[in-house]
């Protein structure tokens, strides 16, 4: 049952320049409240009930932000532990899967992608699901893209769809990983060369806010209707 979400929330956002001076880049508002706001949002109306949260840049701010919203927290200390070591150290909190994994940096506009992912997650079949959106519907991204799909949905590296920071993930693989501080790529390397890396195609719009030109865009993206 995919009742758990893991947060990615620990990154010191050095991209955003002063904005992140005071407060780490979850924090940041856009269109009125905190970026990880918009996550837990999706993920609330998802109805996923167990949600972590790594914390590593001002990890005290942040705690007291998401304790009240009932967040469970997994502190990195005293280094940085990336994706795939910070979700390692995190499992005591998240179970033993599968779950999803969620970056808490862009803006989704169009359908809730948990439930799209929910819906096309084949467990017998896939070891990672990740949703991806095509070049041409993300803003604040240049190309190239990062993955491309065959027929059978399977992922390869390479091509015009990027990552969106949301995926369903078999935890296995990464509570046996050798390393502490690793990233999730050297997993999803190991699912492809089994056959089990897949994706799915986000048919709505994605804007990653990667720099302080993104919170404009993603508050000019939240603001156009909906279809």
């Amino acid at each position: 049952m995919l009742d758990t979400v893991m947060l990615f929330a620990a990154g010191f956002g050095t991209r955003m320049g002063v904005l992140t001076r005071d407060r780490p880049k979850p924090l940041i508002e856009v269109a009125g409240q905190p970026l990880i706001d918009h996550a837990l949002e999706l993920v609330e109306a998802a109805g996923v009930p167990n949600r972590v949260a790594n914390l590593h840049y001002k990890a005290e701010m942040l705690a007291a932000h998401l304790q009240p919203r009932g967040v469970n927290l997994s502190l990195e200390s005293p280094q940085i532990l990336d994706t795939g070591g910070g979700l390692k150290a995190a499992l005591p909190l998240t179970g033993p899967g599968p779950l999803f994994t969620m970056n808490t940096d862009v803006i989704w506009s169009g359908p809730n992608p948990l439930d799209l992912l929910r819906a096309t997650w084949q467990p017998d079949s896939m070891d990672a699901l990740l949703m991806c959106v095509p070049l041409e519907n993300t803003i604040g991204r240049k190309a190239p893209g990062d993955f491309a799909l065959d027929r059978a949905g399977k992922i390869t590296r390479g091509g015009d769809l990027v990552y969106g920071g949301l995926q369903i993930l078999k935890t296995q693989d990464v509570a046996r990983h050798d390393e502490t501080v690793f990233s999730l790529n050297a997993i999803w390397d190991v699912l492809a060369a089994r056959g089990r890396l897949f994706g799915a195609v986000y048919p709505g719009r994605w804007c990653d806010i990667g720099h302080p030109e993104g919170i404009r865009l993603a508050e000019a993206l939240l603001s156009e209707p909906h279809v």
